[in-house]
């Protein structure tokens, strides 16, 4: 079912500048970029947008945010959906790894109008981000509040470090 949503340049500016890791990138680049982010529908409810403010870039690693998935986390509306984009670094038996993952945020609190229309909005941002591995729907902060969930999104039993944290 399409809602006739329409995904915003900025939107896909984000994705393919989260997607595409430059290894030449100086430091001031990499300090800028995104390690996850939210989106939201527009107030006329026709385009997924940025959510203002709601991002981490990696140059908050270590500053502002000790813990990037808790703080990932505390950014998510108790009682409203979002889509997210969080890249993962993991750790599994053999090699060190990075992952986008795709969140669908629909907390049980948010209203039945706003989970119809992100439910239904949803395949034109999945289309618009090309290549993600793994996709999450999230209902509460039950699913996200420890990262073993995420790991097993990401690896299953084969992870065993989430974020620098031992899983």
């Amino acid at each position: 079912m399409a809602s006739g949503v329409k995904v915003t340049d900025e939107v896909i500016a984000v994705f393919n500048n989260m997607k595409v890791r430059k290894a030449q990138a100086n430091e001031e680049e990499k300090r800028k970029r995104k390690k996850a982010i939210l989106f939201c529908m527009s107030k006329d409810l026709k385009n997924i947008v940025l959510d203002d403010g709601k991002e981490i870039l990696l140059g908050d690693l270590g500053t502002t945010v000790q813990d990037p998935y808790q703080h990932f986390v505390k950014m998510l509306p108790p009682d409203d959906c979002r889509y997210a984009l969080y890249d993962a670094t993991y750790e599994t038996k053999e090699t060190k790894k990075e992952d986008l993952v795709f969140i669908f945020w629909a907390p049980e609190n948010a209203p039945l109008k706003s989970k119809m229309i992100y439910a239904s909005s949803k395949d034109a941002i999945k289309k618009k981000f090309e290549g993600i591995k793994h996709e999450w729907q999230v209902n509460g902060l039950e699913d996200l509040k420890d990262r073993h969930t995420l790991a097993e999104k990401l690896g299953g039993s084969s992870v065993i470090s989430l974020e620098g944290a031992p899983i």
